[in-house]
């Protein structure tokens, strides 16, 4: 199997200036009989920035999502989760664009994110949304990521 419609996977490519212009490539995928896979990226080191101070804004950010007919291309993802980081939006926008942009690019069975900001004004914000209920018989751990030291 060949990706020759792949622009970014295997090669120099570089982030792009805003999320709006980054493009999140996809590949296909057979999802076989039974309930569905469900696939996890993890993004630990997720920076945009304050759309009011200018101020970096730094999140680890997990998507989950059970993929349909096609699966997203990891090396862009990477590159647009990258592209966010000249971006200026509120913690809640950039969790929910991430989310859209997925969904419009793979229309996956189902998908969910969680954004777990690191404090601003010493308050962590956590934004979580997901697409619909989680499909039936799936194995959906944890999305693991530890409380904030300060937290309750």
């Amino acid at each position: 199997m060949t990706h020759d419609d792949l622009s970014q996977l295997g090669h120099d490519t570089r982030p792009a200036a805003s999320p709006d212009e980054a493009v999140l490539e996809t590949v296909p995928y057979t999802r076989g009989d039974g309930p569905p896979a469900i696939v996890r990226f993890t993004c630990p080191e997720f920076t945009s920035l304050c759309p009011v101070t200018g101020q970096p804004d730094f999140a680890h950010i997990v998507i989950d999502y059970a993929p349909d007919a096609r699966l997203v291309e990891s090396k862009s993802l990477k590159l647009f989760l990258t592209s966010f980081r000249n971006h200026g939006a509120f913690h809640e926008d950039c969790t929910v664009m991430i989310a859209r942009r997925v969904i419009a690019a793979t229309q996956p069975l189902w998908l969910r994110i969680g954004g777990y900001w690191y404090p601003r004004g010493g308050i962590p914000i956590d934004v979580f949304w997901q697409s619909g209920p989680a499909p039936v018989g799936i194995f959906l751990p944890d999305q693991g990521v530890p409380p904030y030291r300060g937290r309750g």
